[in-house]
């Protein structure tokens, strides 16, 4: 049971359980899938909803009662978790196997750094490096595609679109280039065509200098306390890899 301490605490709970719930079922979360977690009525989580409702974290879609997360909540959701993400010693040994062929070129390391990223997050990994300035390297578009959000035709068109045009993705991914991460999710994308997608992006440096970006590509219903150290060390390992290219 959780035990909150007043309201305010309580009603961030609320929209902690909501977003991880949500991102894990990619389902409308009702009242009743908190009610016994939190040791509270339906009722009472249902006022919490409306008062979360009301501020923009949370809204419902027509076709249910249940509630999914908005840009503003999933933001929230992120900056709260984000002093708390750490990656889990197998998961960094995982990335560390994924470098074992020992690569001799730029570019085999850049190509096989985005097949580690789909790898290790199950998104589309996509890389670019800042003197090539119309080149990007991807892989797992299929990963996202796969994603309940993406099942409409349209939607996946233009998703598909957008990587494969390269150049408007490319400026969003270098858009901030000296942030060590940055996440962008749905609208703060600036992108009509992926406005229903997050995108976290990190740094990689080569002889301490700052050369290019790495980012995954997913709905904004991604497991962020995962991708974002997940890219973290993935960055930090590629940067290891370049010294020795």
């Amino acid at each position: 049971m959780v035990r909150t301490v007043d309201y305010e605490s309580r009603s961030k709970a609320v929209l902690t359980a909501t977003i991880n719930k949500y991102i894990k079922d990619a389902e409308p979360v009702a009242s009743e899938d908190l009610a016994k977690e939190f040791g509270l009525s339906s009722a009472t989580i249902r006022n919490i909803f409306s008062k979360l409702e009301e501020a923009g974290y949370i809204t419902h879609p027509y076709t249910s009662g249940g509630r999914i997360p908005t840009v503003k909540g999933y933001r929230y959701y992120v900056d709260f978790l984000l002093s708390q993400m750490e990656l889990l010693d197998d998961e960094k040994t995982r990335v560390v196997k994924e470098y074992k062929r020992e690569m001799k070129r730029l570019e085999d390391a850049l190509e096989k750094t985005s097949e580690v990223i789909t790898a290790i997050t199950q998104y589309a990994g996509i890389v670019s490096f800042l003197e090539w300035e119309d080149r990007l390297f991807y892989k797992g578009m299929s990963r996202i595609l796969e994603q309940p959000e993406f099942q409409d035709i349209e939607k996946m068109r233009l998703v598909i679109n957008m990587v494969e045009e390269k150049q408007n993705l490319l400026n969003i991914i270098n858009r901030d280039a000296n942030e060590k991460v940055k996440i962008y999710i749905g609208g703060e994308l600036e992108c009509p065509q992926i406005q229903n997608c997050s995108l976290v992006v990190s740094s990689y440096r080569v002889k301490n200098k700052l050369s290019g970006r790495l980012a995954v590509l997913g709905p904004m219903r991604m497991e962020y306390n995962h991708i974002i150290p997940s890219l973290e060390y993935i960055s930090g390992v590629l940067t290891q890899v370049l010294e020795d290219i």
